[in-house]
């Protein structure tokens, strides 16, 4: 039987999202990866309750989520309902729609149509009445951000959902979201896109529209899915995303970007911190950011990014450095269309 440790509101700092009530771990996980059927449910277990016992308590999922698409939405599921059942409202669980999950016209992108059908299929998943975040996964160019908007509205009215985001929307189409939720009364409290030293399009005004909204913003892929760690200094592990079809892209390996990643892996040990502590301590030191999505295949990788939080400062010559090879990279793959960072 599981009994969560008594220490672990004590183990981790929380910030607000924006101006709202709502506080976020400084460091979240994401279900994006190993929580589906083809993954091992008892270290998918481990890595969520060790998690909580750290003070991790938001877990941040999607319809597609797997593989296959669903799945681990319904293992986590299984572990609210064997483990977590009396810790409900100390869990922050998101889950977003906008990604293919079913065939024909009703099975992707903004319409309310498919959002509301693919969250009351997640609830139903994940064996829950309600989510605490229901994002719009991505922008529609041929649903009006009205529509979208309003169906996200009507998953809060509903009761199914406590707070609304979206994700990977460039500045100008925040803004116009942001609007049209204001306006209905919406409580909109973040923003989920990329962000990385290697990843720098929210910096293009994305940031500066999520400060004046007074809308919050988590960081997915902080570690650019793994280039921001050394595993791929020496070679492309057997285990790896990047050795398997997927969302990883090969061009990230480039011979450039492998010699500016073991710069930046130089500069990380004269901190006295791994390359992924020092990045993700990178994206966290901005008071913009609320909190920083990680991804694991085992517990102790989550430990290792914990430890990040002891260390968030950076002097000026640091991040000089770090800009020195950094910023010219050519990774804004999770981008909208036509904002480059650049």
């Amino acid at each position: 039987m599981y009994l969560a440790a008594i220490d672990r509101y004590q183990r981790m700092s929380y910030a607000r999202c924006g101006r709202s009530g709502l506080q976020l771990p400084r460091i979240s996980l994401g279900l994006w990866q190993n929580f589906g059927k083809d993954a091992s449910f008892e270290n998918a277990r481990e890595m969520v309750l060790k998690s909580f016992d750290a003070g991790i308590t938001h877990f941040d999922l999607a319809n597609n989520y797997g593989p296959p698409p669903g799945s681990a939405e319904e293992n986590f599921g299984r572990i609210l309902a064997t483990d977590l059942a009396a810790h409900r409202d100390e869990l922050i669980v998101s889950t977003k729609a906008g990604y293919l999950m079913w065939p024909g016209p009703y099975g992707e992108w903004g319409s309310r149509k498919y959002l509301l059908a693919s969250l009351d299929q997640s609830l139903k998943r994940m064996g829950l009445d309600y989510v605490d975040i229901f994002y719009s996964h991505r922008h529609d160019p041929e649903t009006p951000p009205e529509e979208t908007m309003i169906a996200l509205d009507a998953a809060v009215r509903s009761g199914r959902a406590l707070y609304v985001g979206i994700s990977s929307y460039g500045p100008e189409q925040t803004r116009a979201a942001a609007a049209i939720l204001r306006e209905l009364k919406t409580p909109f409290v973040l923003h989920q896109p990329s962000y990385s030293m290697l990843n720098r399009w929210v910096e293009n005004g994305l940031l500066d529209v999520l400060e004046q909204e007074g809308v919050g913003c988590i960081a997915f892929s902080p570690l650019a899915q793994g280039l921001l760690t050394t595993k791929y200094l020496h070679g492309v592990p057997a285990a790896s995303r990047a050795s398997q079809d997927g969302s990883f892209q090969k061009t990230m390996l480039s011979e450039r970007n492998l010699r500016h990643v073991s710069s930046l892996n130089e500069i990380a040990q004269q901190r006295g911190q791994s390359l992924a502590q020092m990045a993700l301590a990178w994206v966290l030191r901005k008071p913009a950011i609320t909190s920083a999505l990680i991804g694991a295949s085992h517990w102790s990788q989550i430990e290792q990014c914990l430890a990040a939080l002891k260390n968030l400062k950076f002097t000026q010559d640091e991040l000089r450095k770090i800009d020195q090879y950094a910023v010219d990279s050519d990774l804004n793959i999770w981008a909208p269309r036509g904002v480059d960072g650049r």
